[in-house]
């Protein structure tokens, strides 16, 4: 009989991630009984406020504390966004469960994309969002904005920015609706890799977590992320490359979307169907890099 004693889930502070660590809590213990309680764990990237994410080492900003409160004890698992993992599994970790995605769509935050005026200035700290815009909308200026969802909605309200972009994922975990949001589809701007799913992250010689986060992993999901994980893995790099690359399942096969913004200035956009989703992301990354 697995052992009711409850568990401890780290999470960073944000409202966001506090928020996505709480769904998770709640549906381990919907699905097994077990209660959980949350560890607010302060990471790098949630103490460097007003320094771009490529600039301070991207990937890993957002896990390393938790990853090492993992290895030492002091929690059981850990939630995170699976976007800001990297594509290594750490030595003696593994992901445990990665629940069903919310939308992974990007969503601009103020006027339409066409109604935006010449010049509009919008609010990005990520490369690959900089760059599918202006493939969009060469006119507009793309400036860096930090700090969380609120923060950034903020800035856009009070006319530092004409616009911003943000994850639909996010705004839907926090039940924000607003008449200015407009989602842009994965054909206009390619989400990042596991945008919108969770890693949920645990030893792997801890059997009775393991079991007990079977109960709110999803097989599509994970096949998705996977492609989506095997195609940056492959490719290489992180938050200092504008990557983006979203599988989506299609009845039997899956559809893969990539969008690599090279050095030269070349945009490469791919889109595949295959019955394999690693097979798929691996075979776009040899493309990109041909």
């Amino acid at each position: 009989m697995t052992s009711k004693a409850p568990l401890r889930l780290g999470t960073r502070g944000s409202e966001l991630a506090v928020t996505q660590s709480q769904l998770v809590a709640d549906a381990v213990t919907e699905a097994t009984g077990v209660s959980v309680e949350l560890v607010i764990i302060s990471t790098k990237g949630d103490r460097i406020k007003n320094v771009p994410l490529p600039a301070i080492g991207g990937k890993g900003l957002f896990t390393a504390e938790l990853e090492a409160a993992l290895h030492d004890g002091s929690i059981d698992f850990a939630v995170h966004s699976l976007k800001d993992l990297p594509t290594d599994d750490p030595v003696g970790l593994v992901l445990g469960a990665i629940p069903r995605r919310e939308d992974p769509r990007d969503c601009l935050v103020g006027p339409a994309l066409a109604e935006l005026g010449n010049g509009a200035r919008v609010g990005s700290g990520s490369l690959r969002r900089r760059e599918q815009l202006l493939k969009l909308r060469s006119d507009l200026q793309v400036e860096d904005i930090r700090g969380n969802v609120h923060t950034r909605l903020e800035k856009r309200d009070r006319g530092d920015f004409d616009a911003t972009i943000l994850a639909m994922a996010g705004l839907s975990r926090l039940g924000i609706e607003r008449i200015d949001m407009h989602p842009l589809g994965i054909d206009m701007m390619v989400p990042a890799v596991g945008q919108g799913a969770l890693a949920v992250q645990c030893r792997g010689d801890d059997q009775r977590v393991l079991a007990l986060l079977t109960t709110i992993d999803d097989e599509e999901t994970r096949a998705c992320v996977s492609g989506e994980r095997a195609f940056l893995a492959e490719f290489g790099g992180g938050c200092n490359v504008p990557a983006g690359c979203h599988v989506v399942k299609e009845d039997e096969s899956f559809r893969l979307y990539a969008f690599v913004a090279k050095p030269s200035g070349e945009c490469i956009c791919i889109e595949q169907e295959g019955q394999n989703p690693i097979d798929l992301g691996l075979a776009a990354a040899k493309m990109a890099l041909a």
